[in-house]
């Protein structure tokens, strides 16, 4: 079985699970422009409304233009965790033409020799292995969606950086982190199903807070569709993280490397004089939901809570909040800081996991903080 048959099989089972919306994207998309097929996505946010899709008005071009961009944005993140999902539960990534459409596109770095992007060795975890593929689905069907609905309009991937050797971004990130030190320390996280859980959970929780903080800026026909994906992430990152405490309560150890990604995200989406979600504002020194001492603008979590493990008494963190209950968001910028490893401004239009920066037809959609 070639490469591509296989990964085309799995592909035809991720839009089995979604037989009605695949049916209505068919016959209502079919060819159109980008615009007529952006006006469209409007009726997929309901699978029970596919059989009768209402009118949507024309958007206007400025309008068209911010959803495009904002899709399109969303479309990089999802290259992204699909590309590495389906590596590390398949051993294969999408296919090539899948990966078609405008600005550059790029090559999967997967590096070589050990750390090199293949499935990972469920065998001793199976139930992990259970999770990793359903994910996998997940994010080969958000890729497939939202090329669907932006047409012509769609980017190509671009130039992405999975690899887990020593000069690999999630090295480089887990360095970055101090979950692992030296310069030729690696961070595989194909070796094993905890390296594979911890490697999810650099992604996850940006994903979620990507799609939020985009919320404000699509117009409302297609805020109903991206509040589905937003939903779909939030579960995957719930559901990593609630692995990754569980196990945590046995091994601290995991729960350190969890918040010490953390701390790097917060460091790279430079948060320290943001604002948080509810419009609240911590001072330093104040609480953190997770237990720990807030810095201004701490809008990441760890997963530790209080008295980790005391049954009676314990708390975990399992769902990062401000103090009203609510998700945090990033701007796209804070987005790109994180993925590109931005940290100290040096990495502001490329770097990390995309070595050649993201593709969008808005340039200020690609950029992360100076």
């Amino acid at each position: 079985m070639t490469h591509e048959t296989s990964i085309l099989e799995i592909i035809e089972k991720t839009t089995a699970r979604r037989n009605a919306r695949r049916a209505f994207m068919k016959t209502a998309v079919g060819g159109v422009a980008a615009v007529g097929g952006l006006s469209m996505l409007a009726a997929c946010g309901d699978d029970d409304a596919m059989s009768t899709p209402f009118p949507t008005p024309t958007p206007t071009p400025a309008a068209v233009s911010t959803d495009v961009a904002v899709l399109n944005f969303a479309l990089n993140l999802e290259y992204l965790e699909a590309q590495f999902y389906s590596y590390a539960a398949f051993g294969m990534g999408l296919p090539a033409a899948s990966l078609t459409g405008t600005g550059t596109q790029g090559a999967v770095v997967t590096g070589s020799g050990a750390g090199f992007p293949r499935a990972v060795d469920f065998t001793g975890d199976p139930l992990i292995g259970q999770y990793a593929r359903e994910i996998a689905y997940d994010e080969i069907a958000h890729v497939n969606f939202l090329r669907t609905a932006l047409g012509s309009a769609a980017v190509a991937q671009p130039a992405i950086n999975i690899s887990g050797t020593a000069d690999g971004a999630f090295s480089a990130a887990a360095r970055a982190a101090g979950v692992i030190t030296g310069a030729t320390a690696t961070f595989d996280p194909y070796l094993n199903p905890t390296n594979f859980l911890l490697g999810a959970y650099i992604f996850e929780d940006v994903g979620v807070t990507a799609y939020k903080g985009a919320s404000p800026v699509i117009s409302a026909m297609y805020l109903d569709a991206a509040a589905g994906i937003l939903a779909a992430e939030a579960y995957h990152a719930g559901l990593v993280r609630t692995i990754l405490y569980a196990r945590g309560v046995t091994n601290r150890d995991l729960i350190t490397a969890a918040q010490q990604i953390s701390n790097l995200r917060d460091a790279a989406d430079g948060t320290a004089t943001g604002t948080l979600a509810g419009g609240t504002t911590p001072t330093a020194g104040s609480a953190s939901p997770d237990g720990t001492t807030a810095t201004a603008g701490d809008i990441d979590q760890g997963i530790g809570g209080t008295n980790i493990g005391v049954l009676a008494t314990g708390v975990s963190n399992i769902v990062p909040t401000d103090v009203n209950g609510l998700a945090f968001s990033r701007s796209t910028q804070q987005v790109h800081n994180i993925v590109y490893l931005n940290a100290t401004g040096a990495n502001r239009t490329s770097g990390g996991f995309f070595p050649g920066g993201t593709n969008n037809p808005n340039p200020a959609f690609t950029v992360g903080l100076g």
